[in-house]
């Protein structure tokens, strides 16, 4: 496909890595010439620079030839303009316009995009999607993370490896035997900062971050099985009042009746804002870094701590006093510098959240064409977790696995045929409209569309 990025910050210049190296042409305006300077040092895309408002500058760019235009400056009117101009003069078929501003998206507001007014196929909201990632681990306590897949009959579990995980150290191909009911799937791990596939005769290892498929009805008799018996986390802090942190409180308050909910905000304006906003959860205006505060907000008796602030090092830094109360609880911090992220086990953080890494996973599901669907990244997109309908006309149709021609780089987790979960064996035979769930090296992913037979955008 003919793909323009039109802003050339942290999520535009993964998502033009990701789409180049899957073999798509890919164009990227952005009007600061260091930022396209980086990426065409470094991609094999074509970087322009100006502004993405103007339509000398989207023509010069291709989008008379564009198959799909993504807006993901930094300014919301921006985007919106640009989706429109993309519509209205170039007729391009498929435009993802990033917006952040609740007042573009709540409400008698959100139908505005239309092909009528404006004419935005894809708005991805990153405060929003943030909030949703965030409270998917909450809803797994014992998982780093949690997605799922096919209308929520499987879930993909990223889970650490600790010392007293009573299934390391054992071949895969034994614990399949031991545990024969589970519909479970383990395809790979994180190892010393290198993904590996996992194959019958590995075995996990102590430090592991392992990539499991599992059937939505037994996630807790499969995380208990790895050692994980905690519950969901009756006393819940959440550090910054922003939008994230607004987000996920309504979604705990609408989803778990029994859930205390305590948001700590700086300013008082907002922390009185969000209060009008919430039903059940108590709003405390100060310093999350300040033990009087602190006190007040009963850090001490909370067993999930998640700093959602604007200030990478203020979440780290509450992360670290949540840790040295001494009682066992659960941190999690955004940050948004990559580097950051050596430091998470030497300051005994449990999990730091990539905002940008989840922006891009959303676009990313709405790239691929026709019958691929749900998309998760790993490592900067150097794999994917998708999901896909096998078309009739597919080539996989009546086919053993086997015998297929998938590549050799990609391990199928499971299998929706009518509702129904299956693990899959190599000699599984396909069928129309089953809903594969599988793991991919991003350059195998174009290879993969034409097996699946994927109709065009």
């Amino acid at each position: 496909m003919n793909i323009i990025i039109c802003g050339a910050g942290k999520v535009g210049f993964s998502i033009s890595k990701q789409l180049s190296a899957q073999g798509h042409s890919v164009t990227v305006i952005d009007q600061s010439s260091e930022d396209i300077k980086k990426i065409n040092d470094t991609q094999d895309v074509k970087g322009i620079v100006g502004r993405a408002t103007l339509p000398s500058v989207l023509e010069s760019a291709g989008a008379e030839k564009t198959d799909m235009i993504i807006a993901v400056t930094r300014n919301d009117e921006t985007n919106m303009i640009v989706c429109q101009l993309a519509s209205s003069l170039f007729n391009v078929s498929k435009k993802i316009a990033r917006i952040r501003t609740k007042d573009f998206l709540e409400g008698k507001w959100g139908k505005l995009y239309n092909k009528s007014n404006i004419p935005i196929d894809v708005i991805i909201s990153p405060e929003l999607e943030v909030a949703k990632s965030l409270y998917r681990r909450l809803e797994a306590p014992g998982a780093l993370d949690n997605v799922p897949f096919g209308k929520n009959k499987v879930k993909m579990l990223e889970i650490s490896i600790e010392k007293n995980c009573p299934l390391k150290n054992i071949p895969l191909k034994k614990l399949t035997e031991k545990f024969p009911d589970f519909k479970a799937n383990i395809l790979g791990a994180v190892r010393k900062e290198k993904f590996i596939y996992l194959k019958k005769e590995d075995q996990m290892l102590e430090d592991d971050n392992i990539y499991i498929v599992v059937s939505s009805d037994q996630l807790n008799p499969i995380l208990k099985a790895f050692g994980h018996e905690e519950k969901i986390a009756k006393n819940v802090l959440i550090i910054g009042g922003g939008n994230i942190g607004l987000q996920l409180a309504k979604m705990l308050e609408e989803n778990f009746e029994d859930v205390r909910v305590k948001i700590i905000e700086k300013n008082k304006q907002r922390a009185e804002d969000i209060a009008n906003e919430l039903s059940s959860s108590i709003v405390i205006n100060g310093d999350a870094l300040d033990e009087e505060i602190l006190k007040e907000a009963n850090l001490e008796g909370s067993e999930t701590v998640l700093a959602l602030t604007n200030d990478d090092e203020n979440n780290m830094m509450a992360c670290v006093l949540a840790e040295k109360t001494g009682l066992k609880k659960r941190t999690i911090a955004i940050v948004n510098k990559t580097n950051y992220s050596l430091l998470q086990d030497s300051l005994n953080i449990d999990d730091l959240v990539d905002p940008r890494m989840t922006t891009v996973s959303r676009i990313m599901e709405h790239v691929h064409r026709g019958t691929i669907g749900t998309v998760y990244s790993l490592l900067d997109g150097e794999y994917e977790f998708i999901e896909a309908k096998i078309s009739e006309k597919s080539e996989l149709v009546n086919k053993q696995i086997r015998d297929s021609n998938l590549p050799e780089d990609i391990r199928i987790g499971a299998i929706i045929r009518k509702d129904k979960v299956i693990i899959p064996k190599s000699n599984f035979i396909f069928e129309k409209n089953d809903l594969v769930v599988f793991l991919a090296k991003r350059e195998e992913l174009k290879a993969v569309e034409s097996i699946f037979s994927v109709g065009t955008i």
